[in-house]
């Protein structure tokens, strides 16, 4: 009998060690990932995809990391929390769905898309077939939300990127002469140009050049900066993002060539770039939707925020990223979200709210959505002064 007790005991503390075990192979792992909390599963997982490396890494870390710190902020208060993954596209479609994938086994109820146009339009496709609601913070071509009840953008669109930018040089008389060099196999540049020289013909601009390149001929821009020269354009419009738009303005300058130069959101992030002089954009005009210089209460604390934590300033990739958490914030409270639910039923949710909703945040006040996923909100123009972006 006493035998018979031992062995019972032997295997009763054998199954305590291995449960105990046990326990710790599922302990949580939030490497690379924000604001995970002691129970995962009272959290909302938020996923989404960037360049996070490569060419394009500027703009996935910007937004990565505004979203960061808009989850931490939001924890912190408390009630409804988020858990944040992003995966690296590496600017790729390919990449990108690969990527999708990854926060979609991860869990994923909400996704911030895919942080630029091309992979956002492969990620788009997606989220619309999985049901899974999602607002992009950057993501601007119409690719990306057309045909897709479910998704949203937080930044503006290609085309009225194109159609504002026109409307800002004739309304400030920023060129008697312009000139435009664009991006022909890239749907962001294509896309802006379209409806800028458009809006340009309606408004009667008088646009002297208009010349392309491609990802293979990205490096010498003497042909097209000459035709603008030779047209006498006092300002060359550049519907691209900062690393072609570096070279132009290198290879502007060491053919004594210095008009006006103005620039959209891609190109906000050229002041970081490695290897770049970045008093060679002096001057340089953007229209974007975020001013790190403002001095209401939200940007200060932002940019305060995010230079102790990463030393640098935020661009609007980072703005536009932290406004989507936040957005996401007030339709996941103001429609009861929880964390339990699944991510078609926080979906349909979303939609509800987003095309009811108005939002105040970095990148805008009183913005609204329309049922196709494009937002209304005022561009700001910005100028590069000694090293800085400032309001215009």
């Amino acid at each position: 009998m006493k035998k018979i007790l031992s062995v019972c005991l032997i295997l009763m503390l054998s199954i305590g060690l291995l449960a105990g075990c046990g326990g710790d192979e599922t302990t949580n792992n939030n490497e690379g990932q924000a604001g995970g909390t002691e129970n995962n599963a009272a959290a909302i997982k938020i996923g989404g995809t960037g360049p996070l490396t490569g060419g394009a890494a500027i703009y996935g870390l910007a937004a990565k990391q505004g979203a960061e710190i808009a989850v931490e902020e939001i924890n912190a208060l408390g009630g409804l929390q988020f858990e944040l993954k992003y995966e690296d596209d590496a600017n790729d479609a390919e990449k990108a769905a690969n990527a999708y994938n990854v926060v979609k086994d991860w869990g994923m109820q909400i996704s911030l898309g895919s942080v630029t146009s091309t992979p956002g339009t492969a990620t788009a496709s997606k989220n619309y077939e999985d049901r899974i609601f999602a607002l992009t913070p950057s993501a601007s071509s119409t690719s990306v939300t057309e045909g897709k009840d479910n998704v949203f953008q937080m930044c503006f669109t290609d085309p009225g990127q194109g159609a504002k930018s026109a409307q800002y040089i004739y309304e400030q008389n920023l060129g008697e002469k312009i000139a435009i060099i664009y991006k022909n196999d890239e749907v962001y540049s294509s896309g802006i140009y379209e409806t800028f020289i458009a809006e340009a013909e309606k408004l009667g601009l008088n646009v002297v050049s208009t010349t392309t390149f491609t990802t293979d001929s990205q490096t010498d821009f003497s042909v097209q900066l000459g035709e603008a020269k030779n047209a006498g354009a006092d300002l060359v419009f550049l519907p691209m993002y900062y690393e072609p738009a570096s070279l132009i303005l290198t290879q502007a300058d060491s053919m004594g060539y210095a008009p006006k130069f103005f620039g959209v959101d891609g190109m906000d992030g050229i002041l970081t770039l490695k290897g770049f002089d970045a008093s060679l954009a002096e001057g340089v005009i953007l229209l974007t939707s975020f001013s790190a210089d403002a001095q209401d209460d939200m940007t200060v604390n932002f940019v305060t925020k995010y230079q102790d934590k990463y030393g640098e300033t935020p661009n609007q990739f980072a703005a536009g990223a932290y406004d989507s958490i936040y957005a996401l914030y007030n339709a996941c409270t103001n429609a009861g979200v929880t964390a339990d639910m699944t991510a078609e039923q926080i979906n349909d949710l979303m939609i509800e709210q987003f095309t009811t909703m108005s939002f105040d945040g970095l990148t805008g006040t009183q913005i609204t959505w329309s049922s196709d996923g494009t937002v209304s909100k005022d561009p700001k123009g910005m100028v590069i002064q000694d090293g800085v972006y400032v309001g215009m």
